[in-house]
């Protein structure tokens, strides 16, 4: 994103460009076309597995590459590409994700398996960042990113509920790689809506902030962190289920009832945006989660189990617009609220790598423990973002 000299606009809702409510949907849902992977990964990948296309390693290899290459995609396209030809471009990732899930059918070794989905990764980072300069322009960009969050998380949500119940049961992983590449195709006619161009943000006079600022690392560092905690937490929500006498269909029962959840915990961030501070949401979700993290460390009983995880899964889509707030604040040239995807997919997929140096003979229980630690790190580096702000203020 190349930042230029220009007075900011009189409008109330955007620093510059005025899209319209089709525009702005529209923008939204390219982002959302890529990041649906993010909830049906747990059903695709566990089909491949059940049909012996690779084992549990190779699983972990390419759900982790998948997440690791979309976190590389939106910090490229969004530092680095211009936001002009939108449509056409936005045409043009949405036809190379098509034919990358068309292409799953005839990947027939896991190293294949590998290169599609970090191929896709990579356009999926694309679609990200479409949908992240729009919310980088809007001046309620909480707002926005509530409203982003909530149509991912729906799409995600209906489309697993369709995949795990007729597509992949009659047709297999290929069947729902199929699915996704008829999404990517249908939503073209979508992209037509998408804003020619967006403008190029106005850069303040004087202005010292930027990506490489202490604010602003601070800010992905605090983001990096909670993420830890949730890719630790979610890859190991099975095993450590079982570990309390929780069977896994109990638990897969929980992870598709937890998606409706972060629906609502998407919904309900929008609705509070204006009345919660980002710094006030932030430590709340970060308390609730540390307390949830004690209880799994414990013996919970099964209601317990399923008590906590789905708060937990409440407050996942419920920060994130608090964590946009957070970006936002931390450099005025919104340079680092491009780079806030990435700090969220690299700290889920690291999570879990993470997290499983501390097991010890198959004892997953040092997980709970981990997330304590992970959002521990994640509040004492926002009390040092807050320092920070506020002895700028006085400097200034």
């Amino acid at each position: 994103m190349t930042c230029v000299a220009s007075s900011p606009a009189d409008n109330p809702d955007w620093l510059v460009g005025n899209p319209t409510f089709v525009q702005q949907s529209a923008a939204l849902w390219i982002g959302s076309v890529g990041l649906l992977i993010l909830g049906l990964q747990p059903i695709l990948l566990g089909a491949m597995f059940t049909e012996g296309r690779v084992n549990f390693g190779e699983l972990a290899q390419i759900a982790t590459a998948e997440f690791v290459m979309i976190a590389i995609g939106s910090a490229i396209s969004g530092m680095l590409l211009s936001t002009r030809h939108l449509r056409l471009k936005s045409a043009v990732l949405l036809t190379a994700l098509a034919v990358l899930n068309y292409a799953m059918s005839f990947a027939a070794t896991p190293n294949e398996i590998l290169l599609d989905r970090s191929l896709a990764g990579l356009v999926e980072g694309g679609t990200v960042a479409i949908s992240i300069e729009l919310i980088a322009r809007s001046r309620h960009a909480e707002r926005l990113g509530g409203f982003f969050i909530s149509l991912q998380t729906l799409a995600q949500c209906i489309l697993a509920a369709v995949l795990a119940q007729w597509i992949v049961p009659a047709s297999g992983s290929n069947g729902g790689f199929l699915t996704l590449a008829v999404v990517c195709l249908a939503s073209l006619a979508i992209a037509a809506l998408v804003p020619a161009n967006y403008g190029e943000l106005p850069r303040q006079s004087g202005n010292i902030d930027g990506v490489l600022s202490l604010r602003a690392i601070l800010a992905l560092l605090i983001i990096f962190g909670f993420f830890l905690f949730i890719g630790a937490l979610w890859a190991f929500l099975e095993p450590l289920g079982a570990q309390y006498g929780i069977g896994a269909q109990s638990v897969g029962l929980l992870v598709s009832l937890s998606l409706a959840v972060q629906v609502l915990g998407a919904l309900a961030a929008t609705w509070t945006e204006r009345r919660i501070h980002f710094h006030l949401a932030i430590v709340m979700c970060s308390i609730i989660a540390i307390a949830g993290c004690a209880v799994l460390a414990g013996q919970p009983s099964l209601p317990m189990f399923w008590a906590v995880v789905l708060v937990i899964a409440f407050l996942w889509m419920f920060i994130i617009p608090y964590q946009i707030g957070l970006a936002v604040a931390a450099d005025s040239s919104r340079s680092t609220a491009l780079l806030m995807p990435a700090a969220q997919l690299l700290g889920a997929a690291f999570g879990p790598l993470a997290a499983s140096l501390f097991i010890v003979t198959d004892d997953v229980r040092a997980v709970p423990y981990f997330g304590i630690c992970a959002l521990v790190a994640s509040l004492a580096l926002l009390g040092l973002f807050v320092a920070v702000s506020r002895g700028r203020a006085v400097a200034a």
